[in-house]
């Protein structure tokens, strides 16, 4: 996650950052979630225990707002990732106001 927060942000700290990075090796927030991938899509992507493109803003503990980039021809999200982009994000941030 280090490496990550520094090629985003160029902080590899990122400990005082407004974004927080977080892996979920083993899928379990994804899980509770719900935004588990399990359309069996095609194998040479590697559908199959990926998460579903999504972004969610959260303040304080309390969800405020979720964006999923799936559709019925695009699973995985990668044709048209808009709504979980960071333009969308602070659309609807900007809404919540």
């Amino acid at each position: 996650m280090k490496a990550w927060a520094a090629d985003q942000i160029g902080d590899a700290t990122y400990a005082d950052n407004i974004v927080k990075f977080m892996g979920d090796p083993a899928a379990e927030f994804t899980k509770e979630l719900g935004m588990e991938m399990t359309h069996p899509g095609p194998p040479s992507v590697g559908i199959i225990g990926r998460s579903k493109r999504f972004a969610i803003h959260v303040v304080n503990g309390e969800v405020k707002y979720v964006a999923v980039s799936e559709s019925e021809d695009d699973p995985a999200g990668d044709s048209d990732p808009t709504d979980t982009l960071h333009d969308a994000m602070l659309e609807a941030i900007k809404a919540e106001a």
